[in-house]
């Protein structure tokens, strides 16, 4: 009988996982995408390098991308 006390105990487990996850469903919180992926970048070593292509390219200085291309 005590695998029945384990499968009981399984069972009301998965039904309170399934409680909480049709909470969330029901009742979504609004989200921003731009808050979900700010700083999620930060710790990225060639993150600073895309800035800097970016920031040049923006300012008219191409050679920055020919370099690149010789690499």
């Amino acid at each position: 009988m005590a695998s029945n006390t384990s499968l009981e105990e399984r069972l009301a487990a998965v039904e309170a996982a399934i409680a909480e996850l049709q909470k969330q469903v029901l009742a979504p919180q609004p989200t921003n995408w731009l808050q979900q992926i700010t700083g999620s970048f930060k710790d990225e070593p060639a993150f600073e390098d895309v800035l800097a292509y970016g920031r040049a390219i923006r300012q008219g200085d191409e050679s920055i991308l020919e370099v690149q291309d010789k690499r």
